[in-house]
């Protein structure tokens, strides 16, 4: 699977929606509801998985995605369709054995694996995906399903964010950031305007970033206040939200006048990339406090 030069994976960033009870990532997708599914991985990235009840093995690989797809919590959608009962999307695609499973970014299918595979290896391709879904803007977070997981009960998309998602999409983050600011002018409490340009913002510094080169140049001894920052925004960026909070965090209790505000203002600007009862969240202004006095 081809993979984008200089992705970083934020599904670790993406706001959560709390989950009903029985809730689950998982819905079975229709001829009828095939189109319109796939049009929702603008937002986020979904996983297409194909299978049959004359195959044996499609119960299995079903169980194993089922699975890492709840484990996931949003950070993609497992749409399951019966090729039994959808001939015209077997014909289109040429499905000749499953299961089969694909991803799906902004409405493009991308090839993953035909057959059986661990669950490990499974997850391990997933994640390539999504490393893929940020590389090209796609942050969002997909709604729970509910108990029955029917495309029909699926949210309907607020279209304040759509032009904000398109531009992500587009890799244009500047416009992105903008469209999130407007919301946010017109509605200071838009939670999802605030965790957006957050977002947009941190995905326009680390683009052109060298992901290990960042990392090795701040953590070197004496590191300069930008390497530590580009650090710190890699890290944020890979989903280590905690490891980016602490190398402020240290650089702060360690650093004194304009460069220590700098460093501060960096840090809780990164707080908005994540939801404000995320417990790395909390730590981390734990630990500000006592950095700073």
């Amino acid at each position: 699977m081809a993979q984008t030069s200089g992705a970083f994976d934020l599904s670790a960033m993406r706001p959560a929606a709390a989950a009903p009870a029985g809730g689950s990532y998982v819905t079975e997708v229709t001829q009828e509801s095939f189109e319109p599914t796939l049009r929702k991985s603008i937002q986020y990235p979904i996983v297409l998985e194909f299978y049959s009840a004359q195959a044996p093995e499609s119960a299995n690989m079903g169980a194993v995605l089922t699975e890492l797809a709840n484990a996931a919590g949003g950070a993609w959608l497992l749409a399951r369709m019966n090729i039994d009962a959808a001939p015209q999307v077997v014909t289109a695609l040429q499905i000749r054995a499953v299961p089969m499973v694909v991803g799906v970014l902004a409405g493009q299918l991308v090839p993953l694996w035909q057959g059986s595979m661990a669950k490990e290896d499974a997850a391990r391709v997933i994640g390539e995906l999504l490393k893929m879904a940020t590389g090209n803007g796609i942050l969002g977070k997909a709604e729970p399903q509910g108990p029955l997981a029917d495309p029909a009960d699926e949210p309907v998309e607020d279209p304040r964010y759509t032009a904000a998602y398109d531009a992500m999409g587009q890799g244009d983050y500047a416009s992105a950031e903008q469209a999130f600011r407007a919301l946010l002018d017109q509605n200071p409490a838009d939670a999802t305007a605030k965790v957006g340009k957050a977002q947009a913002g941190l995905l326009a510094r680390v683009a052109p970033l060298d992901p290990v080169a960042t990392i090795a140049a701040g953590d070197r001894p004496g590191a300069a206040v930008d390497d530590i920052l580009a650090a710190a925004d890699v890290e944020i960026a890979s989903g280590q939200a905690a490891a980016g909070f602490a190398r402020l965090i240290n650089a702060i209790a360690s650093h004194a006048s304009a460069e220590r505000d700098r460093l501060r203002v960096r840090l809780l600007e990164l707080f908005d990339t994540q939801e404000p009862g995320d417990p790395a969240v909390l730590t981390a202004r734990r630990n500000l406090t006592t950095a700073l006095f």
